[in-house]
């Protein structure tokens, strides 16, 4: 086993990432600082806000990201079975990889789908379908496309550019809920109450977006410029697999999952109906990109053996 100099890393989708949720997690910073030091004082308000910045370290937190990984995403450590049969393909996934055991831990979903997922800074989480359905060098090519967005830190990015921007998240969905709440009462009083208000909302939003561009442009840009560094990721997730040797296995389970579409589509024409399919929109703000997309980029790697 060659012990690759870099167990975890970070690569430019990850600073991508990161880079993009910035104005949110500065928005969250000021309605943070303005909530605590306005409740709690200067003192124990200032407290309270280093304590919320100090906080994203816990994403790096083991005990933390288990607990996140169990009790959030209901992912739960494999039975003594499960162990048996995951820990062979694992390892040789990391010897390739050269990635020293224990740096991730492995978890289990039970779930009926083919599926895998990099979670916070080191876990690595599979469901009871790809256990128990997928051959072991092609559920191998999935782990190994898992380990991918560990080292690329696509993993603790996310997450981390997720947590400093929940405030603000929750504060706009608040906005928007108080705001329908509004509309609804005045509607129910007068119709031009309600374009008044309508009227109040949206110059307050062109104040907003005038006054405060340069974070209003880029909260409204974040969504797909967020779903792009995700479809990068993926694509890099997905070259690290090849690299270690698992295109064609990784090319086999994305030909799975596109035979399971169009079977799915076949059976809706033959009942009359029509599959829907994404509009432009839908796929800007999609965080995959589609399946012939990731298997043409496999194709340079599909000739290689290791």
């Amino acid at each position: 086993m060659h012990v690759s100099e870099y167990q975890r890393g970070v690569d430019a989708t990850a600073i991508g990432r990161l880079a993009v949720q910035v104005p949110g997690a500065l928005v969250s910073l000021g309605l943070v600082c303005s909530i605590a030091l306005g409740v709690f004082g200067t003192v124990v308000g200032t407290a309270v806000v280093l304590a919320w910045v100090a906080s994203g370290l816990l994403v790096f937190h083991r005990p933390t990201e288990r607990a996140f990984a169990r009790y959030v995403l209901k992912l739960r450590p494999p039975t003594a079975q499960e162990r048996a049969r995951l820990e062979p393909v694992w390892n040789e996934v990391i010897a390739r990889a050269g990635i020293e055991p224990g740096t991730y831990e492995l978890m289990v979903e039970n779930s009926d789908e083919l599926n895998a997922a990099a979670v916070a800074g080191h876990v690595v989480g599979v469901t009871t379908y790809s256990l128990a359905q997928v051959p072991s060098s092609n559920l191998a090519a999935v782990l190994a496309h898992e380990l991918g967005h560990h080292t690329g830190g696509h993993a603790w990015a996310g997450l981390l550019g997720y947590w400093y921007s929940l405030p603000g998240r929750l504060a706009w969905a608040a906005t928007r809920v108080l705001a329908g709440l509004a509309i609804a009462v005045t509607g129910f009083f007068s119709v031009a109450a309600t374009g008044a208000l309508i009227l109040l909302m949206a110059f307050l939003a062109v104040c907003v977006f005038i006054v405060a561009w340069y974070i209003a442009v880029p909260l409204v840009l974040a969504p797909y410029l967020l779903a792009y560094a995700g479809r990068r990721g993926e694509l890099r997730a997905d070259q690290q697999a090849a690299e270690l040797g698992f295109a064609r296995q990784l090319a086999e389970v994305l030909y799975h999952f596109q035979v399971q579409e169009e079977a799915t589509k076949a059976a809706l024409a033959a009942q009359g109906r029509q599959a829907k399919e994404p509009g432009r929109l839908s796929r800007l703000l999609s965080s995959h990109p589609d399946r012939p997309t990731r298997i043409t980029a496999l194709q340079p790697y599909l000739g290689l053996h290791r």
